[in-house]
């Protein structure tokens, strides 16, 4: 299933949501000299090898790797790996970004991605693949979302057509597909890290009724026209 839009109305512009698809779609412009379908080569040094991590932490690697934890999240490997998380983004982003407000949202994707790297290279210590892409701090959002927004509905493309579906439904197909159903050259075990630390985000911050706003959310078709 591909999400095509959250049916609920958005009250606030979500600026930070914009800006970080603008960062990830500036950075794949610059790493590849404005050719969309070349290959990355300009930052090809700044993705994360969890083998150059692992070292590091034993003591025995160069403290650079460390920080490239944070500039693979900026990476991607072609065209359709950053469409498919800026997809993602954009659907479920802008919902957890009005309810948290733009500080706190930055953070969890932040501390979304960090810790999607983190359960990379805990469960492929010494791999020497790159782990690049947003998808993990992305998948930070849709574990926040599946807290906040459970019942909320999400019009989906599939099967050649496009319908609604709850969000509880669509996400946690998504979640059991990372653990159960892990696909080559995928870092399934990121988007898990990076889901089960938006969930501890939530719940951190007091749950879904502490961080809702009092005023119920107006679904899209039930907006006056």
């Amino acid at each position: 299933m591909i999400p095509l839009r959250d049916m609920q109305v958005r009250q606030v512009t979500p600026v930070v949501t914009w800006a970080l698809a603008l960062l990830n779609v500036a950075v794949y412009l610059w790493d590849r000299g404005g050719n969309l379908g070349a290959p990355g080569t300009a930052f090809a040094d700044l993705a994360l090898r969890p083998y150059e991590l692992t070292s590091f932490l034993t003591g025995h690697g160069d403290p650079v790797a460390a920080l490239k934890v944070f500039t693979s999240m900026f990476l991607h490997g072609n065209l359709w790996h950053l469409v498919g998380n800026l997809v993602f983004l954009c659907v479920f982003g802008p919902a957890v970004e009005e309810a948290l407000g733009g500080p706190a949202y930055g953070g969890l994707y932040v501390l979304a991605g960090l810790a999607a790297a983190a359960a990379h290279v805990f469960v492929n210590s010494g791999d020497f693949a790159p782990l690049t892409g947003a998808s993990g701090a992305i998948g930070g959002v849709l574990g926040a979302y599946f807290v906040l927004f459970p019942a909320a509905r999400i019009q989906v493309w599939a099967l050649f057509d496009t319908f609604p579906v709850a969000a509880w439904l669509m996400l946690s197909v998504w979640f059991v597909a990372q653990v159960f159903l892990p696909q080559q050259g995928v870092a399934n075990w990121a988007h898990v890290g990076g889901f089960v630390a938006g969930m501890a985000w939530i719940l951190a911050r007091g749950g879904r009724d502490r961080v809702l706003k009092p005023t119920p959310t107006i679904e899209a078709d039930e907006a006056t026209p």
